[in-house]
């Protein structure tokens, strides 16, 4: 026999988890109280038609009504757990007696005394399966039964009921049952069986039973059906039920706790290899999530009830909950359970799941606040494991305070407005002076002559983004502590980094402005040129000008708005200008790597050439 047929409840006191229901009808029958029509309604498998069967007992004995039956007397050894049933109490499937004929008949028979009992009672089971015309007919019985009459329902949809029976009616709702009290419950059962459980494989059964009594004895009974001499173990109840093991669970927070891709797509391929549902792995991930919430926001949530499950499971949650942010691990159960709908009739669900870890580790794809607070819970935990002095911060700040600008003027395609500079150049460390002379008089330049060039500028390669710069960049927005928008050189300058950052944020906006440049700065608006007017329209209407904006948030620590306007350079189909009102544009004249006087001076002669220095001699140590 079933296990939840064998430990059925004989008694209002021995029903789990429903004190709230089971009290009123324990005094209602104490007080000779008890009411004529009775209403169960709750989720499935909680103790409904269990409770009715006890009612109709507790009614029935030969020492009633009491709410302890004597367990001797005819009727209550008829209407035992397992007992043959007594003629008098008679229980109706609505499912499949729920017309308007059915109604009639048993109106009909509700009229003749009961046999051998006290009361006759009908426990009419799945009740809101009574049809409309059914109830109508039953109206007038369920409002003025005959004194020897009771009337017992139980159903999972009580809306469904009609009103005018509820109203006529004591209701009572019955609700699912803790995983905690579930686990001490099956735990009983195992040592009233003799088997042996681990309580671990136990906190599982119940978590599977989800709140279910019937269902949870149902599981406890295949698990143990299926296992070996060693009893009921966790390794062997993950198997039997397809759960996912708490182990592939912690691995997985803890690699999104660290960041750690590879670890987080390794979780993965041990989740496809031992043939776990993805969609069962995805939900188990959802609730672990949830349980880290709570311990978040709730001191004390285990010693409430609000987690449930084994205590050592308890102490590696508290320990994950203290070390990832409170946005990061909202974020990512949001993440989580979006990938669960996504899984929902999925053809490649392993590509799915791959495609959440990517979401999952990189916070910065969210452009809303969501994302942001994210990646600040990361720049915080990172500070906090590795701290940085002053002088690392001041050197991890990309754009420095420009030096001084060579007098040689710029080289101009027309002519440039007053304001209009040479970029800096970038400061590099002095060569090693070679042998010269004592004295050595630089030589003026010709009207005609070649102007001197500028130092080598090395191509900037993707900007490395130590952890104090990154905080830097994602702060600023926030704080609004942005310091004074750097000048049109700067950005001429550090133009190839800030498209390396773009390119990491989004390859088609990298597309879009790889061939733009920068124009003007003014009032914290930087003008940027593309080529052709298709690109201004697309740049303004796709929002890729916003990624732009981040990338210079990222580089130079600058927060500027972004206007994208057409190059005065771009050719109309035509042939001419696009733009003939913009005059000028500033050329950068960058030294090619051929230029013959770039490796062949020394840092003296350089400084003598370019800067007009004047040699003083050299000190003798």
């Amino acid at each position: 026999m079933a296990l939840y047929r064998t430990y059925r409840p004989a008694t209002l006191a021995e029903v789990v988890g429903q004190e709230h229901v089971t009290g009123p009808l324990t005094r209602a029958l104490e007080n000779d109280r008890t009411h004529h029509a009775y209403l169960f309604a709750g989720p499935r498998g909680c103790g409904k038609t269990s409770t009715a069967r006890i009612m109709a007992r507790s009614l029935n004995c030969e020492q009633g009504p009491t709410p302890t039956p004597c367990g001797v007397c005819q009727s209550c050894m008829d209407l035992a757990p397992n007992g043959a049933g007594s003629i008098d109490v008679i229980e109706l499937d609505a499912a499949s007696h729920g017309g308007v004929d059915d109604t009639r008949d048993l109106r009909e028979r509700a009229m003749f005394a009961p046999a051998s009992s006290r009361y006759k009672i009908y426990i009419i089971d799945e009740a809101h399966m009574v049809t409309s015309a059914g109830f109508n007919a039953l109206l007038k019985l369920v409002e003025e039964p005959p004194p020897h009459v009771r009337f017992i329902f139980a159903t999972t949809e009580v809306d469904k009921v009609l009103p005018t029976i509820r109203s006529r009616t004591h209701n009572y709702t019955f609700r699912l049952v803790s995983t905690r009290e579930l686990q001490t419950h099956l735990a009983s059962i195992c040592e009233q069986e003799g088997v042996a459980a681990d309580a671990a494989a136990l906190a599982l059964i119940a978590r599977a039973g989800a709140g279910s009594v019937r269902d949870s004895l149902s599981i406890l009974g295949q698990v143990i059906a299926g296992a070996g001499s060693e009893g009921v173990t966790y390794a062997d109840t993950v198997m039997q039920l397809g759960m996912t093991d708490m182990t592939l669970l912690d691995e997985t927070v803890d690699a999104l706790i660290a960041r750690d891709g590879a670890a987080l797509f390794g979780t993965i391929e041990k989740v496809m290899d031992a043939g776990h549902e993805p969609r069962r792995f995805v939900s188990d991930l959802v609730e672990r999530l949830r349980d880290l919430i709570v311990l978040q926001h709730v001191p004390g949530a285990a010693a409430m009830s609000l987690i449930d499950g084994p205590d050592e499971l308890i102490a590696r949650e508290l320990e994950q909950a203290q070390l990832i942010g409170a946005a990061e691990l909202s974020r990512a159960a949001d993440v989580v359970s979006e990938a669960l709908s996504e899984l929902k009739g999925a053809t490649a669900p392993r590509l799915q799941l791959e495609l959440m870890c990517a979401r999952l580790l990189l916070p910065a794809i969210d452009a809303d606040e969501r994302g942001l607070r994210a990646r600040l819970d990361q720049i915080e935990r990172r500070l906090a494991a590795a701290p940085v002095d002053a002088a690392a911060t001041t050197k991890a700040v990309p754009v420095s305070a420009p030096p001084a600008i060579p007098a040689s003027p710029p080289k101009l395609s027309a002519v440039a407005p007053s304001t209009a500079t040479t970029p800096p150049p970038v400061t590099q460390p002095p060569a090693a002076p070679k042998e010269t002379p004592a004295a050595k008089t630089p030589v003026a330049p010709s009207t005609g002559a070649k102007p001197p060039a500028a130092p080598k500028i090395p191509k900037a390669g993707p900007p490395a983004k130590p952890v104090v710069e990154e905080a830097a960049a994602v702060v600023a927005p926030v704080s609004g502590a942005i310091g004074d928008t750097p000048s049109l050189p700067d950005f001429v300058t550090m133009w190839p980094a800030i498209m390396d950052a773009t390119k990491a944020y989004s390859r088609v906006a990298w597309m879009l402005f790889n061939a733009s440049q920068p124009l003007s700065v003014a009032d914290g608006t930087l003008a940027v040129g593309v080529p052709n007017a298709g690109q201004v329209n697309n740049a303004r209407t796709s929002g890729h000008d916003e990624r732009l904006r981040q990338a210079i948030l990222d580089v130079m620590r600058a927060d500027v708005r972004i206007d994208v306007v057409l190059a005065p350079n771009a050719v109309a189909p035509n042939g001419s200008l696009a733009n003939e009102s913009i005059a000028v544009i500033a050329e950068v004249d960058t030294p090619s790597v051929d230029d013959d006087d770039v490796d062949d001076e020394s840092g003296i002669d350089l400084a003598i050439r370019a800067l007009g220095a004047t040699q003083i001699g050299e000190i003798e140590h």
